[in-house]
């Protein structure tokens, strides 16, 4: 690899910072216009994470009830709708402050590995879009309708207990459960970025399936509320994307091998070339 193939030539460390302050800079700025953006909606952003809510009262027969949430403190609502706002500020902000990274680290890279790394900076906010959209439209349900099951009408000697969820109760939970899923999906991308860094190998991950599946019901304890329905439903798709992780590293270790024959072939055909003309 000739130094030709990096775009940057030898700064100055002051010339980095003064860079890195300026994409800094845009990142803040996106992310705090994208924050103002989701602040003024953030009521509507707040109605449109019910409908989940209203879907798991479908789902538990109660299609007849009023959906309603709480606040027990004044303050309560207020800070809910600045998590929301930094929330969905960040997932918007998210691609320009991915941009702002990638321009920084890009010139210090060399052509191939440029080319080998921003394929991954699309597919990560992507997979992480696809693990939200799962706990939207499935999972939330699905937990929620766990959770109505339990509820008591009342009579006959029982007392009527009825989930009256608190605003910012709910909203941790839903941003709990789409971290969580948002991160696992991310599993084939780093996988795929340490067989490429030569770190691990498709072999190494296949024989240590058992213990990846282990763990997957372990961090799924720990990331998810406690309740069976939801443990599974993280573990179940982590088994799932870990099989796929195996398959991208299969084929990265293939596309490897491909290409070292290729240059392997090319250089021998360099020397042939030159031992033909001497």
């Amino acid at each position: 690899m000739s130094q030709q193939d990096i775009d940057d030539t030898a700064q100055p460390l002051l010339a980095h910072l003064i860079e890195l302050r300026q994409r800094l800079l845009w990142a803040v700025v996106a992310f705090f216009a994208a924050f103002l953006l989701c602040f003024v909606f953030a009521k509507q952003l707040f109605n449109f994470l019910v409908v989940p809510f209203k879907w798991a009262v479908s789902w538990a027969g109660l299609g007849g009830r009023q959906i309603e949430l709480i606040y027990t403190a004044p303050q309560e609502f207020f800070f809910t709708q600045l998590k929301i706002a930094m929330f969905g500020g960040l997932i918007i902000a998210f691609p320009v402050i991915a941009s702002q990274i990638y321009k920084f680290v890009a010139p210090g890279l060399y052509k191939n590995e440029r080319a080998a790394f921003l394929p991954f900076l699309i597919a990560s906010p992507i997979l992480f879009l696809i693990g939200a959209a799962l706990v939207y439209l499935f999972f939330i349900p699905m937990v929620l309708w766990f959770f109505l099951s339990m509820e008591q009408t009342g009579g006959d000697g029982q007392v009527a207990i009825e989930l009256l969820p608190k605003v910012s109760e709910y909203l941790d939970l839903i941003m709990t459960l789409i971290i969580a899923f948002g991160l696992v999906f991310q599993l084939p991308v780093v996988t795929t970025l340490l067989v490429r860094a030569g770190l691990i190998t498709a072999d190494g991950l296949a024989k240590k399936r058992k213990y990846a599946i282990v763990g997957a019901f372990i961090a799924a304890a720990i990331l998810t509320p406690p309740d069976p329905a939801s443990q599974i439903g993280l573990a179940l798709p982590t088994i799932l994307l870990y099989e796929i992780a195996i398959y991208s590293a299969r084929r990265v270790e293939k596309g490897r091998s491909r290409q070292a024959r290729t240059d392997e072939a090319g250089e021998q055909s360099e020397d042939s070339t030159s031992e033909s003309s001497s």
